[in-house]
């Protein structure tokens, strides 16, 4: 069983946080914890609450597990995640762990602001590139490199969930989630 936390903070994009936790979710082989930085319920950048399932002060920096750390985008969320001493000290220690570690949009900026993003390939959404220490800079929806997962924006945020899975090396399941989903489809249809 692999287990992923998801951190969120007031203001974070929620079709970028949701469509990956629900891609998640549908896998049998696979635990999502949506960790808030503050209070229980977070609210996302267009007013859509989320019940979180734990907060960070409940959370063991050292001693918790997990195969993969996500980060939405969104603002102020993804500014507030990079601001965060506990959330800062998760992603340091994890990535000494060699932890797999996604974000998308704007949240590549807290990866930057843990030291992750030096030599890697990556992407986030225009007009951050400058704030992000990739050794390549890349326009592309998703991009793996090592065990850090980049991706674009709102509108790439399901082909991440899909990545992610791949990555946790649930292919299988993933193929499967997309023919369920009907992604295969409209993928081959926009072509």
């Amino acid at each position: 069983m692999k287990k992923v936390i998801v951190l969120l903070a007031n203001g974070f994009e929620e079709i970028e946080a949701i469509s990956v936790i629900d891609i998640l979710r549908r896998s049998s082989d696979v635990i999502v914890q949506i960790c808030s930085i503050d209070k229980e319920y977070v609210t996302g950048a267009h007013g859509i609450v989320i019940k979180s399932d734990v907060r960070i002060d409940y959370i063991d920096l050292y001693t918790d597990t997990y195969d993969l750390i996500y980060i939405p985008g969104g603002m102020p969320g993804a500014a507030s995640l990079r601001d965060n001493e506990k959330v800062q000290e998760l992603l340091k220690w994890h990535h000494k762990e060699e932890t797999k570690m996604a974000a998308i949009c704007a949240g590549p900026i807290a990866l930057e602001a843990a030291g992750i993003l030096k030599g890697e390939k990556g992407t986030s959404f225009p007009g951050f590139e400058d704030q992000l220490s990739y050794d390549k800079y890349v326009k592309e929806p998703v991009v793996v490199s090592g065990n850090i997962i980049t991706s674009r924006g709102a509108g790439t945020s399901m082909e991440l969930g899909f990545v992610i899975l791949e990555e946790l090396g649930l292919k299988e399941e993933s193929e499967r989630l997309r023919e369920e989903m009907q992604y295969n489809f409209l993928k081959d249809s926009i072509k």
